[in-house]
């Protein structure tokens, strides 16, 4: 699919660098799916300024970052969080592990087992289940964990409904089986948690892919000039 666009993107507009954001429709709803490399993009998870405040927001993080004269490529809220921002399940920024990792059961989507955690630094990234993850021992420069997984192994995950009547605007992130390819997706439009698990499952080829939120889910591209404000605890962003 990415290679079909990046084709059509050299053709029309003479760069074979085609831009990491791309609008897509397939037969469960309509996307912006954006995909970086794993190894040169420049990745961070960020929730607090300089002053140790919240952002609490894409649009406020974008402002503190323009005065700056940080370049912004990519914003995505990261995870759930509590009223005042602070994450929901584990959290490490820069190698520091600032909020544990969750085990405990609970209510809401975060609680709809097996969740996951997403982690990156040192040009490499994943998404794992909860489970694995602590099994794994990884150490990792960067993490933020959410819930529910959608896709495990390959699979999509076992509690959601093909005919579910609960349909939400919708975000969440995927790696390729690689480890090379990270792909974040946001709908356009009301959709399934099973739909959603398909587009990583069936459309990406992500083994793995875990949901960030859903209603409040926020991107921001200025390639797509594509820009969403709602609050946001974690937020993971992309800079030149």
């Amino acid at each position: 699919m990415f290679e079909i666009l990046a084709t059509i993107y050299c053709l029309i507009f003479g760069s074979c660098t085609p831009p990491p954001c791309t609008r897509q429709s397939i037969d469960y709803g309509r996307y912006i799916i954006c995909r970086f490399d794993a190894a040169s993009a420049k990745l961070s998870l960020k929730l607090n300024d300089a002053n140790g405040k919240a952002y609490g927001s894409i649009s406020a993080l974008r402002r503190q970052f323009k005065a700056t004269g940080i370049r912004l490529e990519f914003a995505m809220n990261g995870g759930m969080y509590h009223e005042d921002f602070a994450p929901v399940g584990l959290y490490v920024e820069n190698g520091i592990e600032k909020k544990p990792i969750s085990t405990g059961g609970g209510y809401g989507n975060f609680h709809l087992l097996p969740n996951g955690v997403f982690f990156f630094g040192m040009g490499k990234a994943g998404v794992l289940e909860t489970g694995q993850y602590i099994s794994s021992g990884i150490k990792p420069q960067f993490a933020t964990q959410s819930g529910p997984m959608l896709v495990i192994d390959g699979k999509i995950h076992p509690r959601f409904l093909k005919n579910s009547d609960s349909l939400k605007i919708r975000n969440g992130v995927g790696v390729s089986a690689d480890g090379k390819d990270i792909y974040f997706a946001i709908s356009q439009e009301r959709v399934r948690f099973r739909d959603f698990a398909m587009l990583f499952r069936d459309q990406l080829k992500t083994p793995n892919a875990l949901f960030l939120d859903g209603s409040i889910s926020s991107l921001y591209s200025p390639v797509l000039s594509q820009g969403t404000y709602w609050p946001a605890g974690p937020i993971i962003v992309i800079t030149k």
